[in-house]
C-alpha cells in the first residue's frame, strides 16, 4: 500500500460540522455500502470529588504519526476498506466536546465496524498521546485511559 503519512492531529475540539461534512462527502462514492464512526467525547467524570472541566491533550507527534501510519497500513491490509479517516485533538478540550473522530468505510458492514473498533483500541493503547484532566478549580492530574 505505502500510503503517505497523514497528520491525524487537530488543534482544539473536532467541530460537529466538520464531522457531518466528512460524512456527506462520501455519498458520491457509490462503491461504499457501510460506514462505521466512533466519536470520543470528553466526559465530566468526578475524580476525588472534583468534576473534570476539560482534558488537555499532548503528544509526541512525530512518533505518533509514524505509529499511526503503521497501524493504518496494517488495518488496510487486514480489512477490505474503501476509506479510513482519523482525527485526534490536541490542546484543551472541554467536557461535552469531541476529541476523537474515527471513520471507516467499506463495501460491507463487518469490515467497517471491526476496523473502526480495532483502530480506536490501538490508538488508545499504542500512540504516545497523553491527556491531563483539568478540574474546575484549575488543579490537574494525568488521565488514566479506561
Amino acid at each position: 500500500m505505502n500510503r503517505e503519512i497523514k497528520n491525524i492531529f487537530r488543534q482544539g475540539a473536532i467541530d460537529p460540522l466538520f464531522i457531518s461534512e466528512s460524512i456527506a462527502k462520501h455519498s458520491a462514492k457509490k462503491e461504499i455500502g457501510a460506514h462505521s464512526i466512533f466519536l470520543g467525547q470528553i466526559r465530566e467524570d468526578v475524580v476525588g470529588g472534583k468534576p473534570v472541566a476539560a482534558i488537555e491533550y499532548t503528544a509526541y507527534e512525530e512518533m505518533a504519526l509514524e505509529k499511526m501510519h503503521q497501524i493504518r497500513e496494517e488495518i488496510f491490509t487486514k480489512y477490505n476498506l474503501t476509506c479510513m479517516h482519523i482525527y485526534h485533538s490536541l490542546g484543551m478540550i472541554r467536557t461535552g466536546e469531541i476529541c476523537l473522530f474515527v471513520f471507516t468505510s467499506s463495501k460491507h458492514r463487518v469490515a467497517a465496524m471491526e476496523s473502526c473498533n480495532e483502530l480506536v483500541e490501538r490508538i488508545k493503547k499504542e500512540l504516545p498521546i497523553w491527556g491531563r484532566e483539568i478540574f474546575g478549580d484549575n488543579s490537574h492530574q494525568w488521565k488514566i485511559n479506561r
